[in-house]
């Protein structure tokens, strides 16, 4: 495939089907990662819950009743960090198409007149 077939100006790099592509790869990755991230606090809170019902965790102070609360929501929010970083790589890959492209436009634009 010529470069010229890719979008249609010869100094084009890339291919803007194999970005898009990227784009949505990001897009659906970051909706695994979260359901994955969501499977994991439910699967930690249930866990801990039958520990507690089971006796195999003895009587605890309020301390060391927030510390095992924040045990169970510090993973999450690392899979909601993940979440919002691959959709902005996403998002920023299609601003980056956008912009080339209308920076190309605008170019024909002013070389024709």
């Amino acid at each position: 495939m010529s470069t010229e077939e890719k979008s249609g100006f010869v100094a084009t790099y890339f291919s803007k089907e194999v970005v898009m592509r990227i784009a949505q790869y990001a897009e659906i990755a970051s909706w695994v990662v979260l359901g994955v991230y969501a499977f994991d606090l439910a699967l930690s809170v249930g866990v801990y819950v039958l520990q507690m019902t089971r006796g195999l965790i003895g009587p605890m102070g309020p301390s060391d009743v927030l510390v095992n609360a924040v045990y169970l929501i510090e993973r999450p929010f690392r899979g909601v960090a993940y979440f919002f970083a691959l959709q902005a790589v996403g998002h920023i890959l299609l601003i980056l198409l956008d912009i080339e492209d209308n920076t190309r436009r605008g170019a024909r634009r002013t070389s024709g007149s």
